[in-house]
């Protein structure tokens, strides 16, 4: 499993916004919208698990705007 910072003008090194507050009704935080293990895991992730996040975000944003 290869770690990689695998930066792109799509995807930052993180999708940390630096609001880091969890909704406990939801379980994931207000800013970022990743779980309590995603962010954890996020620095040991190899780069298709950080795929796998960025794809559920953008799911996630797209049903929020339709």
């Amino acid at each position: 499993m290869t770690k990689t910072p695998s930066t792109t003008p799509e995807h930052p090194a993180s999708p940390c916004t630096r609001v880091c507050r969890i909704d406990e009704a939801t379980g994931l935080c207000q800013g970022c919208r990743r779980t309590l293990d995603e962010i954890a895991r996020w620095a040991g992730m190899t780069a298709a698990e950080r795929a796998a996040v960025w794809a559920r975000l953008a799911g996630e944003a797209q049903s929020r705007s339709s």
